[in-house]
C-alpha cells in the first residue's frame, strides 16, 4: 500500500487511525472531505467516535465542531453523531443519526449555501480550524496531494488547518489522477479577481492539491470504499417529470430561448433529478455538457451515450452499479469529467455566466412559487439546502421539481403557504410535478397561483386549494399575493390529526 505515498517525508508519519484520532483534541474545529458518501474520510472518524465514547464513559466531556463539504457516510457523521461528539455541524447534513440529533436539540446545525463555506471561512466568520482530516487517492513525491473522489472543501481545510491529518485510500482508483483541477487564484476583496472559467470544460487549475509537510502530524492508510447508494427506478411519476421537463426544453430551443445542445445543465441530488437526466437519452438534444456538484448514474449514463460531452462536478454521487460501471471504464470517463473545489463548482458569477439549467427538488412549493427543500412542518430539518440556492438564484432557468403527493399521496406537496422557505418565489422560474409544468417566469403572484393550481397540483387537491385561494382573494389584507397566514400549515396538520388531508 505503501506505493501510493512516494514522499519519504510524509511516509515517515505513517501511523494507525487511532494514534492520529489521539491528536485531534476536545473542543476544537475540525474540516473533514467529503461530498455526497465520496471522498470522506473513513478510518479515523471511527477511531475518534470510539476515542470520544471512552472518553464520556470516564466522565470527559468530549465535543468537536465539525465542517465538511456536504454530507458524508455512516463512518463519519453517523458514527460521531452517535458517540454525542459533535457540538456543532456544517454547512449540510442528511445523515439519519445526526438528523435525529439535531431535530432532539442535541446538536446544533449551520445550514449554509455552499458556495459560501470556503469564503466565509478564509474571512474568519467561522473562526480558526484546528485539524483537516482529508482522504485522497495517493501523495506524490514532492509531497502534492492526488484528490480522491471529491474535492469539496478540501483545498480551503488544507490551506487553513493548523494541522493536518490525511488518509491514503488505496481502494479509490489510481486513475482519478489528472482528473481534477484545482484552483488556486481566488482572494478575498479588494484583490478579488475573475475566475478564467469560459466554458464547463475549460481547465484553469492544477491536479492536484499542495500542502506543508511540515502541517501533516499524520499520515493513515485506508482500504474502505465510498458509500454509494442504490437508486430507485424510475417510476411512472418520475418518467412524467421527466417528460414534461424535456418538452419544456424543447419549446425553448423552438423559440430560440436555447439551442439543440442545450446550456450547462446542474442537477441535484436524487431519484427524481436522476430521472431527468435519464430521460434527456432519448431526447432530441446532443453535445451537453455538464456544470454541476454531482455526477450521478444520469450523467454517467448521457456520457456514455455520447450525449454529454463533459461534465464538470465537485464529486461523485453514484449508485453501487454507477460506481462499478465507473471503476470499470475509468480510462474512457476521465477523459469527460472534471472534479474542482465546490467554491468553482458552486460559485455565484459563473453559474450566472455559463447560463446554467438548474434542475432540483423539493419537499414542497406553494401557490405562489415559494419553494421549501429542507424543513418538514416549518421545524423539522430533513437535510441542507446544499447548493439548490447557489443554483437556483443565478440560473438561466431555475427549475424545481417533485411529486405533487407525498406519503402516498395523503400529503399535497402543492400547499397554500410553504411552512418554511428556502427559496423564495423571485427564485423559482419553473415547477413541474407529474401533474404539469409551470412557467412561472414574468408572472404575477396572482398569475402564478393560477397557474400552479391548475398545471401542478394532485386532481384530489385541487379543489381545496382552488377555495383557499378564492377565500384569501376576498379576505386577505392584501391583494397582491393575497394568503390567509393563520392556514399556513394547517393542510399537514389535517395530515397529522387524520391521517389523511383529504378528509
Amino acid at each position: 500500500m505503501t506505493t501510493r505515498i512516494a514522499c519519504e517525508t510524509l511516509r515517515r508519519k505513517l501511523m494507525s487511525a487511532d494514534a492520529a484520532a489521539a491528536l485531534i483534541h476536545a473542543g476544537t474545529t475540525v474540516g473533514m472531505s467529503g461530498f455526497t458518501g465520496s471522498g470522506y474520510p473513513k478510518a479515523v472518524p471511527l477511531a475518534l467516535a470510539a476515542r470520544i465514547e471512552a472518553e464520556h464513559a470516564a466522565g470527559n466531556p468530549f465535543r468537536l465542531r465539525v465542517w465538511t463539504g456536504a454530507s458524508t457516510g455512516p463512518e463519519l457523521d453517523g458514527a460521531l453523531a452517535r458517540s454525542d461528539g459533535v457540538e456543532m455541524r456544517l454547512p449540510y447534513n442528511s445523515d439519519p443519526e445526526a438528523r435525529d440529533r439535531i431535530n432532539r436539540g442535541k446538536m446544533d446545525y449551520a445550514d449554509l449555501h455552499l458556495s459560501q463555506v470556503a469564503p466565509m471561512v478564509w474571512e474568519g466568520f467561522l473562526g480558526p480550524l484546528d485539524t483537516a482530516v482529508i482522504e485522497v487517492s495517493g501523495i506524490r513525491a514532492d509531497g502534492s496531494l492526488i484528490p480522491s473522489s471529491s474535492v469539496g472543501n478540501n483545498k480551503t481545510w488544507l490551506d487553513r488547518a493548523s494541522q493536518v491529518i490525511l488518509e491514503v485510500n488505496s481502494a479509490q482508483n489510481p486513475l482519478l489522477e489528472g482528473m481534477h483541477d484545482i484552483y488556486y487564484g481566488t482572494a478575498l476583496p479588494p484583490h478579488r479577481v475573475p475566475i478564467p472559467l469560459l466554458r464547463p470544460d475549460d481547465r484553469i487549475g492544477q491536479d492536484s492539491f499542495r500542502c506543508d509537510p511540515a502541517k501533516v502530524v499524520a499520515v493513515v492508510e485506508t482500504t474502505a470504499p465510498d458509500r454509494n447508494l442504490p437508486f430507485d427506478p424510475p417510476a411512472d411519476v418520475h418518467r412524467a417529470i421527466a417528460g414534461h421537463l424535456i418538452d419544456f426544453l424543447g419549446h425553448e430551443v423552438r423559440k430560440g430561448r436555447l439551442t439543440p445542445e442545450l446550456l450547462p445543465l446542474q442537477s441535484g441530488v436524487g431519484n427524481i433529478a436522476n430521472a431527468v437526466l435519464g430521460g434527456l437519452l432519448d431526447s432530441p438534444f446532443e453535445n451537453l455538457t455538464g456544470f454541476t456538484e454531482v455526477i450521478q448514474d444520469g450523467m454517467l449514463d448521457l456520457l456514455e451515450s455520447g450525449k454529454m460531452r463533459m461534465a464538470s462536478a465537485t464529486a461523485f454521487s453514484l449508485s453501487p452499479e454507477g460506481a462499478a460501471r465507473l471503476e470499470a471504464d475509468m480510462a474512457r470517463y476521465r477523459r469527460r469529467m472534471i472534479l474542482r473545489p465546490q467554491e468553482i463548482s458552486n460559485h455565484p458569477e459563473l453559474i450566472r455566466r455559463l447560463g446554467c439549467i438548474a434542475m432540483n427538488g423539493l419537499i414542497e412549493a406553494d401557490i405562489y412559487g415559494a419553494v421549501n427543500s429542507t424543513h418538514v412542518m416549518g421545524s423539522r430539518i430533513q437535510n441542507g439546502i446544499g447548493g439548490s440556492g447557489d443554483f437556483a438564484r443565478n440560473a438561466y432557468i431555475s427549475v424545481f421539481m417533485c411529486p405533487s403527493t407525498a406519503r402516498s399521496g395523503r400529503i399535497s406537496t402543492i400547499v397554500p403557504q410553504v411552512s418554511h422557505v428556502d427559496h423564495i418565489s423571485q427564485d423559482v422560474q419553473v415547477l413541474v410535478t407529474e401533474q404539469g409544468l409551470a412557467d412561472l417566469r414574468g408572472l404575477s403572484p396572482k398569475q402564478r397561483a393560477a397557474l400552479i393550481i391548475e398545471n401542478c397540483s394532485h386532481p384530489d387537491y385541487r379543489p381545496a386549494l382552488r377555495d383557499y385561494y378564492r377565500r384569501a382573494r376576498e379576505g386577505a389584507y392584501g391583494q397582491h399575493a393575497p394568503s390567509l397566514p393563520g392556514e399556513a400549515l394547517s393542510w399537514h396538520q389535517r395530515f397529522m390529526d387524520t391521517g389523511d388531508m383529504r378528509a
